[in-house]
């Protein structure tokens, strides 16, 4: 295949018949030799340049995969285009020139420099005329290009022309250089390669031999060889019976000219056109440009003429091939020995989550250094898969149909994680399952329904088992702090009952809390210690000086197996008739004993702490029930009631019709008092709860001295328990108390220092526990 072939393979030639040129010869004898030039078609396009083009430096066109044109039709890219599609997608070719003859076009220096009409053929003017004034494109093609082409010589070097070239397959080669030695191996490589194809020039028979020794060994390579014209100044007798040929290369180019040049004006325009869509759309269609954006304008009989299927089927042939590799490559890593080594390595005693498996990953660089390659090898393929998929839009942009294709899907770590979790816990079947780690279960394959295996505890925090079961690794052998062992598997540790040691469960609801105390019934009556030295039940007393009064139960001395609850707190008030002063009450609470200073104050009327309701005895309205009724959401511990009692002036203001109140003054004469108060009861309504303080003795003693671990962890739970429900009826604010300090100093009788190593025992002990909350209190008792 020569330089000859830039004529059409199936039609005229695409320059003037010879009888239309006027030619000048100058003879020469040179000689161009051109190197040894590889060429890659990965992604199966052609050369920028003519397939018989040396160059390949440029990027690859995407119309050259088009079928439009003559050049799609020409010998040589029809040649490369069957090798690609067998494999072959890399050309090497060395080849030398030697230039004979200098051919020059006369006849358009003397149109040029002498203003004379040219020597066109009597057919070609035949021709033109009958194409008339405005012809169409068509009708221009039929009659020009078809037969004559679209360009003619201007200038040109006739000469011969010896090549070789050889067509790669890069999957079949070997991946190492040839051994030396090794002449009749059949192996090859590229570097034997570039050795064969740079002595071709040298010894041209061994080269020759041997190439076809590996072509017929391997079929990885083809080579043909081209030797054509006059090859040398003195090797033929007679050079005028040798055809020569047009021999083109960086020295020796050939130059040619638009035939619109020697056509009449007003056919010019209407030949570059017919022309252009001759090229671009095989006479099926008129090329239309808009905005730098060229397509065919299809003839109805060719309404797929923009749409080059064939090639829109090439590449998404080669799209599936990718595919294949693609997945390929992750079977072979799957099946590499890498791999599978780090999953026989991974423990069996216990379930490995992808976490745990990271770890033996990122401890594996065997394992790493193969992913690594796998990594290398997806991004090549990555690379050219993207590539090809932007051709396949471009080529199928104007195709009435979308390409077909399926993207390579990637496998992230924790994928190959989860793989190695499914060979280790899904592979009692030939075809391993997918194990699924949040519901620690199989999906197996349809045709194989139990694929799972045994899988372990799962060790870890919380729930998670301490360590599995020596006899059978799929139960817990032992829980972590805070959970206890149940059937094979660990569950939140709870607190015994604290019936044993404190009763802390009523029934009582609000509106029946409500009734009993409208009645003032007797059983929701605690009885208690009125105490008072400024003043006696039943008695007249002046309000004007603050009277101080208290209720206690004395429990460490009477009732030591009980602790009280207030729900309610009622006391009845006299006055004398048109008495203008008004109660006024401070009422403090200690819940366990001790000093006055370890009462709180009780915020009536604040917030949302309820307030006082009154309520008349008798038709005089001189007596009153005071009743403070806190219920189940303000209940509280109580030892003893301190009850402060004051009086203020109640006065209306006639300016605003509002009642006022104001501190009556001190007066020396008892004959200007303003009334006089009795108290005719106080009483307190709750009830009282078992108390075993020696049984919560003998719970804290189980902290120094354990009989088991789990003995201790057991006393730990109820205290725990005991401490958070004691002081969840501590009173309202904005920091619970620490009433369950109280409880120890008082009803247990403990020293500072033992309730302080208690207390910093619970803390430490609660911190441990799954969920934990620790409530910050405030200090009441010392």
């Amino acid at each position: 295949m020569g330089r000859q072939d830039l004529r059409r393979a199936d039609g005229p030639p695409p320059m003037l018949p010879w009888p239309l040129a006027l030619l000048a010869l100058s003879a020469c004898c040179r000689c161009g030799a051109g190197g040894t030039v590889p060429e890659q078609h990965a992604s199966g396009a052609a050369s920028p340049s003519s397939p018989s083009s040396p160059s390949s430096g440029r990027a690859p066109l995407d119309w050259l995969l088009t079928d439009r044109g003559p050049f799609y039709r020409a010998q040589e890219y029809v040649d490369f285009m069957e090798r690609y599609r067998q494999g072959f997608t890399t050309r090497y070719r060395i080849y030398r020139e030697f230039a004979r003859w200098k051919v020059n076009n006369l006849a358009v220096e003397r149109k040029d420099f002498f203003s004379l009409p040219l020597p066109l053929a009597p057919e070609f003017i035949r021709n033109i005329r009958l194409l008339g004034r405005r012809p169409s494109l068509q009708q221009v093609t039929d009659s020009i290009i078809k037969k004559y082409g679209t360009h003619f010589l201007l200038a040109a070097t006739l000469g011969g022309e010896e090549s070789l070239t050889i067509f790669v397959d890069k999957r079949k080669l070997s991946r190492r250089a040839e051994p030396a030695g090794a002449g009749n191996s059949s192996a090859v490589s590229l570097e034997t390669l570039h050795q064969l194809a740079a002595s071709y020039f040298i010894d041209r028979e061994s080269t020759l031999r041997r190439l076809h020794h590996i072509q017929i060994a391997t079929a990885a390579i083809k080579v043909t060889e081209t030797r054509t014209g006059p090859l040398g100044c003195s090797n033929y007798d007679n050079l005028d019976s040798v055809s020569s040929v047009l021999v083109q290369s960086p020295e020796n180019k050939v130059q040619l000219q638009g035939l619109q040049t020697v056509l009449p004006h007003h056919l010019r325009e209407r030949f570059v056109a017919a022309a252009l869509s001759y090229i671009a759309c095989s006479s099926a269609g008129e090329l239309v440009c808009r905005r730098s954006d060229c397509r065919c304008q299809c003839q109805p009989a060719f309404p797929h003429c923009n749409c080059p299927e064939a090639d829109v089927q090439a590449l998404e042939g080669s799209l599936a091939q990718l595919q294949r590799a693609w997945e390929s490559h992750h079977g072979q890593f799957e099946e590499s020995e890498e791999f599978q080594a780090l999953v026989k390595r991974l423990p069996g005693d216990r379930f490995l989550n992808r976490t745990a498996i990271s770890h033996f990953w990122a401890m594996d660089l065997d394992v790493q250094h193969r992913y690594q390659q796998l990594g290398t090898s997806l991004k090549l393929l990555s690379r050219k898969t993207h590539r090809i998929i932007r051709r396949l839009f471009n080529l199928s942009k104007r195709c009435h149909r979308q390409p077909h294709f399926k993207l390579p899907k990637e496998r992230s770590l924790p994928y190959w994680w989860s793989r190695a979790q499914s060979l280790i816990y899904c592979s009692e079947t030939t075809v391993p399952g997918t194990f699924l780690e949040e519901s620690h279960s199989c999906t197996c394959p349809s045709d194989q329904p139990s694929c799972q295996g045994s899988i372990p505890c799962a060790l870890g925090e919380g729930p998670a088992c301490a360590s599995c079961a020596e006899d059978n690794s799929t139960r817990c052998g032992a829980c972590n702090h805070g959970y206890m062992l149940t059937q094979g598997s660990c569950r939140p540790e709870v607190a015994d009952s604290l019936e044993h040691y404190l009763g802390l469960e009523t029934d009582l609801q609000d509106l029946e809390l409500k009734y009993l105390l409208q009645k003032r019934d007797s059983r929701i009556e605690v009885h208690s210690i009125f105490i008072s030295n400024d003043m006696r039940l039943g008695s007249w007393f002046d309000p004007s000086w603050r009277k101080r009064m208290l209720l206690t139960l004395k429990s460490n001395k009477y009732k030591p197996g009980l602790v009280h609850v207030m729900l309610a707190l009622s006391l009845q008030i006299c006055l004398t008739k048109n008495s203008t002063l008004e109660p006024v009450m401070a009422i403090y609470v200690n819940p366990f004993g001790g000093s006055h200073s370890e009462s709180w104050f009780m915020p009536v009327n604040e917030g949302s702490f309820p307030d006082w309701e009154r309520t008349n005895v008798d038709a005089s309205a001189q007596c009153q029930n005071w009743t403070l009724t806190l219920g189940n959401k303000w209940k509280t511990f109580f030892e003893t009631v301190h009850v402060y009692l004051r009086s203020r002036i109640k006065s209306l203001d006639d300016s605003s019709n509002e009642t006022i109140y104001y501190e009556p003054l001190e007066m020396a004469d008892p004959s200007k008092n303003l009334g006089y108060m009795k108290i005719n009861s106080l009483q307190v309504f709750g009830y009282s709860l078992p108390f075993e303080p020696d049984a919560i003795r003998d719970l804290i003693l189980q902290l120094d001295y354990p009989y088991t671990q789990g003995s201790q962890d057991s006393a730990m739970l109820q205290l725990v328990e005991i401490r958070d429900r004691v002081n969840r009826l501590s009173p309202p604010g904005k920091t619970r108390l620490d009433l369950f300090t109280c409880l120890l100093r008082h009803r247990l009788k403990l020293a500072n220092n033992e309730v302080a190593r208690i207390q910093s025992s619970l803390r430490a002990f609660n911190a441990k526990l799954p969920n934990a909350v620790e409530q910050e209190t405030g200090k009441l008792c010392s």
